[in-house]
């Protein structure tokens, strides 16, 4: 079950914008900071708290049926 998880969550961080993408990697795996985030992307930490925001919020929506 675990392996399915970790495979549908990787299938499903595919698909996102490559914006979305680099938000949630360099967040979640390189584990920096909004703001380090910001820096590396050339972008506001507000843009970058934006486009979490919608990477969760599709991840969420793409992923409810394993949480129901």
């Amino acid at each position: 079950m675990k392996v399915k998880l970790t495979e549908r969550l990787a299938s499903e961080i595919d698909k996102l914008s490559d914006k979305e993408r680099q938000v949630v990697s360099l967040y979640y795996y390189e584990e920096l900071t909004m703001k380090e985030t910001a820096e590396v992307l050339g972008v506001t930490e507000s843009r970058v708290s934006q486009i979490h925001t919608s990477a969760m919020q599709k991840l969420k929506r793409r992923l409810k049926d394993l949480y129901e």
